[in-house]
């Protein structure tokens, strides 16, 4: 009896173990992703198994390691996980509509975002060699722009760059998919064409004022409406991207730009995943605070 009884509870377990992968695949189908990776390939994996290497990627990313070591790590662990080629082919595959939707699933709504851009280099020399062979410090190629969720800590939607282009190409795009009520930037976004756009989508956009720029009737609108205390926030952003790259690093290994937007997508998501975690457990709560106000 005793058999038997154990044979019924792994029965069920692989029943719930199918169930979530039925529930992964009808996922992936109302997002309209397709069954195969590649539809001329050959259909080893389907595209929910190839997830596992998104995972790996995540622990890839958090624990700063190669795709090899990755791979040697889960494979101590005793954890399934593709060749270091299909891992990098994945990482090459994956477009950035799909990140975008994973970022602003794991960010939610937003309220008050703030605008801003950062650079990675390509490489990762040690300074203090720099000095003996030429002194010459790298560039930075590959650039960032974000909208922060100044509430929640979260970053709301990211465009990478791997040529150099100005802050405002990218904001009007940020605006349309953070989609927020207030947004606060540097002088670097004061633009009329933005101040614009953001008044025919309802949000308040709050920037400084430029020096020698006193035309524009939306311009003038929006100076009337800036707050210097809500304008403030936009320091917050500041700090994630010294959190950002002090956690998972300042550079990026990848050589195209497709694997390049993957990295840089990855760490952003593994901050919007980790970042509950780590104010739940590594802070103390508040007086008259919930679990439900850190889940807002």
């Amino acid at each position: 009896m005793c058999c038997q009884g154990v044979k019924q509870t792994r029965c069920l377990t692989i029943k719930k173990e199918v169930k979530v992968v039925n529930k992964i695949k009808r996922l992936l189908k109302r997002l309209g992703f397709p069954r195969w990776l590649h539809h001329f390939g050959p259909k080893t994996y389907e595209f929910y198994e190839h997830l596992v290497a998104l995972i790996t990627l995540i622990i890839k990313l958090f624990c700063k390691l190669s795709y090899r070591r990755t791979k040697h790590l889960l494979d101590l662990l005793g954890i399934g996980c593709p060749s270091k080629s299909a891992l990098q082919y994945t990482a090459n595959k994956l477009d950035s509509s799909f990140w975008k939707k994973i970022l602003s699933a794991t960010s939610g709504n937003s309220y008050l975002v703030a605008l801003d851009s950062t650079g990675f280099s390509m490489e990762n020399p040690s300074y203090y060699y720099l000095k003996r062979i030429d002194g010459k410090i790298p560039k930075i190629p590959v650039k960032l722009s974000c909208a922060f969720d100044t509430r929640k800590k979260k970053y709301r939607a990211a465009k990478v760059r791997v040529l150099p282009a100005h802050d405002v190409k990218d904001a009007e795009s940020l605006l349309e998919r953070s989609q927020p009520e207030i947004a606060v930037a540097d002088k670097a976004y004061s633009s009329e064409k933005l101040y614009a756009f953001s008044e025919d989508n309802n949000i308040l956009l709050m920037c400084p004022h430029k020096k020698g720029t006193f035309r524009g009737h939306c311009r003038k609108k929006m100076q009337k409406r800036f707050r210097t205390r809500i304008y403030h926030r936009r320091s917050i952003i500041e700090s994630s991207f010294s959190s950002l790259k002090r956690k998972y690093g300042s550079s990026v290994s990848s050589k195209k730009a497709s694997t390049i937007r993957t990295e840089v997508y990855g760490r952003l998501i593994c901050h919007n995943l980790f970042y509950f975690i780590f104010r739940l457990l590594g802070q103390s709560l508040y007086k008259g605070n919930t679990y439900k106000s850190y889940l807002k």
